[in-house]
């Protein structure tokens, strides 16, 4: 079995804050192991800097040269065969693995990497600059979204790879299928700025619903938390504010919904979408870049149409349950044969399979 040494810049898979990048992190790992290579979670050091600070970016930079001499180190005596970081982009550069795996000698793999040739001027040049460097040491980077791989195509360096790895759930099947006819469901972390544009969207639709007695149950908490709590007052019962969840208790909450309802402002998938159409929800979103690459397909709203159209979607959905629950087999089918974790895991796996050969 290959020894992977695998880093997350952005958050380690075992962070106690959970989010998607985390889920990602975790559920990567997984399709390793699936594939029967053994890795090794060889650093924590998470280099963001969220605000363009440039002495929080060389603080970053020292650090990461002091975790860059142990690592060396501890990777001759590991016996790495790849080093694979997961999310590496401007705000957030790898600082570590291309030189730890140039003087190891071993193969460089990006998963998520994005390149923001505009950032290498300004506030995060220097950062900017370390990203674009991680991305073209890369022996190959695996792209999550089509956009992401267009921009990865148009600068890679001659023979680099560029690899398809559709996002997937850490899962090998389906879910059980659950009675799907219970309230509408939001999933989202509440924060302030892209998630709360979405509450702020769902809101907005809810306030033009025809469909009478709809009920919306939102799953997630955070600092936005007042605001948003602010903003269904209105809507009285119906709209319940049911906290963060554990992975069980949203499993539930999936099965007996009736549908998903999340606009998915600037998400750049979104697993929670996954997550419902895998359960067999109908998922009621915009279509917008990243989001599209996850959903089944259907016909979803363009962010220029309005919460009206979304309204318009789900008063659809509602008013018809035969129709409703076969949107939500094609979207549950559409998951299992694209996202799940055998298919991710034979894309990193061979990839990986080819390169330490």
């Amino acid at each position: 079995m290959s020894t992977v040494a695998f880093y997350a810049p952005m958050k380690p898979p075992f962070h106690p804050v959970p989010s998607g990048d985390r889920t990602m992190a975790r559920a990567l790992l997984m399709a390793l192991d699936h594939g029967g290579l053994s890795w090794e979670l060889v650093s924590t050091l998470q280099t963001r800097d969220k605000a363009g600070d440039t002495d929080v970016q060389a603080r970053l930079f020292a650090q990461a040269e002091v975790e860059i001499a142990r690592l060396i180190t501890q990777g001759r005596y590991a016996n790495w065969r790849i080093w694979v970081t997961y999310h590496s982009y401007y705000k957030v550069p790898d600082l570590l693995g291309p030189t730890v795996a140039a003087a190891l000698n071993i193969p460089y793999f990006q998963i998520e990497a994005t390149r923001a040739r505009k950032r290498l001027k300004g506030p995060w040049a220097a950062f900017a600059q370390a990203a674009e460097a991680a991305s073209d040491a890369a022996h190959a980077i695996f792209h999550l979204t089509h956009r992401d791989g267009e921009s990865l195509l148009a600068y890679a360096p001659q023979k680099q790879k560029i690899i398809h790895l559709r996002p997937f759930l850490a899962r090998t099947e389906l879910p059980p299928l659950g009675p799907r006819n219970g309230s509408m469901l939001s999933v989202g972390m509440l924060r302030h700025g892209d998630k709360f544009a979405s509450y702020q969207l769902i809101a907005d639709a809810l306030h033009v619903l025809k469909t009478p007695d709809w009920k919306l149950v939102v799953a997630g908490d955070g600092p936005a938390l007042d605001a948003v709590a602010s903003m269904m007052h209105p809507f009285g019962a119906r709209v319940e504010l049911r906290g963060s969840l554990d992975q069980a208790s949203l499993q539930d909450v999936y099965a007996s919904s009736s549908l998903l309802f999340w606009p998915g402002v600037n998400e750049a998938f979104g697993m929670t979408f996954l997550e419902a159409q895998a359960a067999g929800l109908p998922v009621v979103a915009q279509r917008r870049p990243g989001v599209c690459d996850v959903l089944a397909p259907d016909s979803y709203p363009a962010p220029e149409d309005g919460p009206e159209a979304l309204a318009t979607k789900i008063d659809a959905l509602l008013s018809d349950e035969c129709a409703r629950l076969t949107a939500g087999d094609r979207a549950r089918d559409y998951t299992g044969e694209h996202h799940l974790l055998p298919t991710a895991s034979r894309t990193l796996c061979d990839a990986i399979a080819e390169a330490v050969a």
